[in-house]
């Protein structure tokens, strides 16, 4: 439309002068260049060890003395860090642009490549489930075999129920490039390229967003129903891409006789699935004195008697606006990491000196933020969309507490390394909490602390209430889409249940908000994922607990939980704790303390 303008985050306005100069990664550690010498000869380096492990090994597992099995697990694992270098280097090129065609047309020719090259290496796994019992245990209590990996394939034998035959396993390899993975990109592709018109002003999916939290209601309310514009003319190939994701995921578990659709998440995670309904049920209960009950309040202190949608994460009326640039950020979660430990800040500091943070909001760049663990062998990349919010500086804490988590587990080695989804958010949850009480701390003013408690508490009951209600839409989803195919109606519909169970009465729903699942990125690429952030916040609230009631050498124990990775079970992991996930009562202590925030601002109101 003529006389629009772009945003551009790039403009010296926006990256210099509100927020300081904001870093950009430095890929380097990786690889030079997309066509650098060492990406082709690591390639060529997969193929060749690919080949030789399966000539070597395949047929031959269940005859392996244990140090020939440890042999032989390193060489799966270096394998696997090869691949994964490989990999990595590429994915973190595309997500700085996903709508540049060469970088799409490289990310998906190598997923292709890679594909291809481990296929021989994929009989590993199925053969080795296929190993009996007696000989696995003697294998894994030898003084010299691969006794420290032992985790890694009681996760993988829990799968063999679930297994299929070798060429099938090696067909869903094959084909998975042009499965989940394409509808994948395609919906990376398509969320990166849409642009909203919000008063004129033409704004990519993360800065329209952002606008839902903007001081001036008639800002939020126009990017609402920009968003809601857009995501509604969409809303047909977003059906598409969750009919057909779906439909695959229940073909597949149709055939490896999964239970349910979140089964194969239960198990990736190792955690029992009466563990997670044990938390679903604890948090669903909780709606009213929790989303419900802070709600109100909130509508009170906005002076409406109904909250649109655009209000949800909408500053309190006495929160002055400012902007926090990018080094007072830095300081801020560096300091409540140090006051921590100095430890945890030293982990957390080369992720601003070494280019391994890219900050800044760019046109095609990947929304949201996430950090990648990249391989045990180099280090984690942290992706941020910084518009200098509030919001924004919890992000960064919540995303260098994973950087920091990713580099203590990496010390397990590559298969170790990998932490189930449920323990995966401690950290990052952690580190926000950290930083929200050293902020608290050092407030004085009421109406500061006010917004700052409120801030909190919406952080947590985005955490917590909306990722389980997320977490309730896609059972629905995959449930309903058993019984045929889903209309756009259809998934609208469960949406809407959903939204008003989780965000009680006080709401009022805008046309078109109907359609506001579409966006989602946990429901494309990690089906079911979303209940780990919820896990994960009710375990660190009674991990702070126990923190701020003294419990003896917290630091050490806290890191030790780290260091292991994917090492031990999460009973195991939370024992010197005094903590046990599988207890109901364990969920409500860490609910309680999302309900004593909310007291606290009640009682600023007497």
């Amino acid at each position: 439309m003529a006389g629009n303008t772009v945003f551009d985050a790039t403009d010296p306005a926006r990256a210099k002068g509100d927020f300081g100069t904001l870093p950009e990664w430095d890929l380097s550690d990786l690889y030079t260049a997309p066509d650098s010498p060492e990406l082709t000869a690591d390639i060529a380096r997969i193929e060749t060890q690919a080949q030789a492990f399966a000539a070597e090994y395949q047929g031959r597992l269940a005859d392996l003395t244990p140090a020939q099995m440890l042999e032989a697990v390193e060489a799966f694992e270096q394998i696997n860090i090869l691949a994964g270098r490989v990999m990595s280097y590429i994915g973190l090129r595309y997500y700085q642009n996903t709508t540049d065609p060469v970088r799409a047309k490289q990310m998906g020719d190598l997923q292709a490549r890679i594909t291809d090259l481990t296929t021989p290496i994929i009989f590993f796994s199925l053969e080795f489930n296929r190993i009996p019992d007696a000989t696995y245990e003697s294998l894994f209590t030898a003084a010299d075999g691969p006794a420290r990996y032992k985790p890694v394939f009681d996760r993988m034998r829990a799968m063999r129920p679930h297994q299929l035959s070798d060429e099938l396993e090696q067909f869903l390899h094959d084909t998975s490039v042009v499965g989940a993975a394409a509808w994948n990109r395609l919906f990376d592709e398509t969320t990166a390229a849409l642009t909203f018109d919000v008063d004129g002003e033409t704004l990519g999916l993360e800065a329209t967003l952002n606008l839902l939290t903007d001081h001036d209601r008639a800002r939020r309310e126009a990017a609402a129903h920009a968003l809601a514009k857009v995501f509604t003319a969409n809303v047909g190939l977003f059906t598409r891409i969750h009919n057909t994701l779906a439909k695959e995921m229940a073909i597949e578990d149709k055939w490896r006789k999964m239970p349910t659709p979140q089964y194969g998440r239960h198990l990736s995670n190792h955690v029992e699935p009466e563990v997670v309904e044990a938390l679903r049920n604890a948090v669903t209960a909780a709606y009213p004195r929790l989303s419900h009950r802070y709600y109100a309040l909130k509508a009170k202190w906005l002076g409406l008697d109904k909250l649109q949608v655009w209000d949800r994460n909408a500053p309190l009326p006495t929160d002055a606006p400012r902007v926090i640039d990018w080094p007072e950020a830095r300081s801020t979660v560096l300091d409540a990491y140090a006051g921590f430990s100095p430890e945890l800040a030293e982990l957390a500091e080369p992720f601003f000196d070494r280019g391994w943070i890219d900050a800044g909001v760019k046109p095609g760049k990947a929304p949201g933020a996430f950090a990648h663990p990249t391989v045990s062998t180099a280090h984690p990349y942290i992706l941020l969309n910084y518009l200098g919010k509030p919001r924004d500086v919890m992000t960064l804490a919540h995303e260098l507490g994973h950087g920091v988590h990713q580099r203590l587990a990496a010390r397990q080695g590559e298969l170790l390394s990998s932490t189930p989804l449920t323990l995966a958010e401690t950290a990052s949850v952690f580190g926000e909490m950290l930083t929200f009480r050293a902020l608290l701390a050092k407030t004085t003013d009421p109406a500061q602390k006010k917004a700052l408690l409120a801030g909190k508490v919406e952080d947590m009951i985005n955490t917590v209430v909306r990722q389980i209600a997320f977490y309730d839409f896609e059972c629905r989803l995959h449930a309903a889409r058993a019984e045929g195919e889903l209309t756009p109606d259809d998934i609208n519909a469960l949406w809407m249940a959903v939204q008003h169970e989780s965000l009680g009465p006080v709401f009022e729903y805008m046309p078109g908000y109907e359609t506001f699942w579409t966006y989602v990125p946990h429901f494309v690429h990690s089906p079911f994922y979303v209940y780990a952030y919820a896990f994960g916040d009710g375990l660190v609230n009674a991990l702070y607990a126990a923190y701020e009631d003294g419990l003896p050498d917290f630091q050490d124990k806290y890191f030790d939980l780290l260091k292991a990775g994917g090492s031990k079970h999460h009973r195991e992991l939370l024992a010197p704790f005094g903590l046990d996930a599988s207890d109901p009562a364990f969920w409500d202590k860490g609910l309680s303390m999302i309900e004593s925030l909310i007291d606290q601002l009640e009682a600023l109101e007497a």
